[in-house]
């Protein structure tokens, strides 16, 4: 759902994927590589192979020496390791962290356990979503979330504007921007287990969503069992000084069978896992209710509302959304983002917002908004492509069965 916003790349690196190396170049290749930003782990990428491209005002590795494809299959079978440095975590402090914060997203944060965290949705007064983001509850007067890397901008000058307001009628809020730490994502099946060769505390006691402090390698790091893959896994915030120790360790102990993995594989692995990806599945005229995360609004919030566009939004959830956010399986070329969906009559029902071709299910994959009535699986559409409409079907999400670690 979260984790880079591909949205400079990720609309042609889906449809290319069973050929990586006809990725087209984006406009943005051509800027001078001194304007863009380096993660601590920059010059480590290109050590070993990395193949560079900007993103988001970033320089950041697409792939490595191996396929995309062959990453993709790698992460589902052993395990992957993500640089996700460029996107932006920040913590909110003071008494009134919680009720500043949920009245930009829809999340029962107050309902959280300490220690414990979930997904959620910055709207706007119109209901729309302004980022995806995990936050998590630290203590009752710590808030951590991480937000994508391409909203970081309006994402932080959106919550500044609030907290401006907040802070000027009396709450006790405060916040903190964590540039001065980096963010590894370690997914697969074998994340635990070599994760576990580095900390002393038992890592089979947390589960999926929970967040710890605690020392790996040596350092201070905030950990959170999530990801963005539909693997078990985690995300490491760990000192920017340290991060390219801890890659190596980490590389180290999985014998070579975790893999330094770039944007590219990191995109078929959320569409397999049937995850959004902001500026394609989400955008600020998408609310949480027509994306289908309707399961992300907390009970509490439901009746109360009190958060931006709640209006617009508890109706949808009361009397269902025009439009609904569904996945196809569907026969000749990958499908691509905007491509026309048309009923069975040749009517015009929605768009194709992410396809691609599935490297482990070996078919072609996509998701896509349709009108409500025609969002039931089985519904046969078509997909048109090039000028051509291909048979497609819709299907449930996710295409490839999660595999989070959650308590039996």
């Amino acid at each position: 759902m979260r984790g880079a916003v591909l949205w400079q790349l990720g609309q042609s690196l889906s449809r290319h994927l069973s050929h990586p190396s006809h990725l087209p170049k984006p406009r943005c290749l051509a800027a001078a590589a001194a304007d863009l930003k380096k993660t601590a782990l920059h010059d480590f990428h290109v050590e070993n192979g990395g193949k560079m491209v900007p993103f988001a005002g970033w320089s950041m590795p697409i792939q490595y020496k191996d396929s995309i494809m062959d990453s993709t299959v790698n992460c589902r079978e052993n395990g992957s390791l993500f640089d996700v440095s460029h996107m932006c975590g920040l913590s909110l402090t003071g008494k009134d962290s919680i009720s500043f914060l949920e009245r930009l997203v829809v999340a029962d944060i107050a309902g959280l356990r300490p220690g414990t965290g979930t997904l959620t949705v910055f709207t706007n007064e119109r209901g729309g979503a302004i980022d995806d983001s995990v936050v998590t509850k630290v203590r009752d007067d710590h808030i951590y979330l991480v937000v994508n890397a391409g909203c970081r901008d309006k994402d932080l000058a959106h919550i500044g504007e609030h907290l401006e307001a907040f802070k000027a009628k009396g709450g006790d809020v405060s916040w903190h921007v964590h540039d001065e730490r980096s963010l590894l994502a370690l997914q697969g099946p074998l994340a635990a287990p070599v994760l576990q060769l580095l900390t002393k505390d038992d890592l089979s006691k947390m589960y999926f969503g929970e967040f710890k402090t605690l020392d790996i390698n040596g350092f201070k790091c905030f950990l959170t069992r999530t990801g963005y893959t539909g693997e078990d896994g985690f995300e490491i915030s760990v000192p920017s000084e340290h991060a390219v120790d801890l890659a190596k360790a980490i590389l180290e102990k999985s014998e070579g069978k975790v893999r330094l993995t770039g944007l590219g594989a990191r995109d078929s692995l959320r569409l397999e896992a049937g995850l959004c990806l902001y500026g394609n599945d989400m955008e600020q005229h998408i609310t949480p209710v027509e994306a289908g995360l309707s399961w992300a609004i907390g009970k509490r919030r439901r009746s109360e509302g009190g958060f931006l566009g709640a209006d617009v939004i508890l109706k949808q959830v009361e009397e269902g959304p025009s439009i609904r956010r569904v996945g196809f399986f569907s026969s000749g070329p990958p499908p691509r983002s905007h491509s026309e969906i048309l009923s069975s009559n040749g009517e015009k029902i929605g768009e194709i917002t992410s396809g691609g071709f599935s490297p482990c299910l070996k078919k072609n994959i996509a998701m896509g908004y349709v009108k409500s009535g025609s969002h039931k699986q089985g519904t046969e559409v078509k997909v048109v492509i090039r000028g051509r409409s291909n048979d497609a079907v819709v299907t449930k999400m996710p295409f490839v069965p999660t595999k989070y670690y959650k308590p039996s």
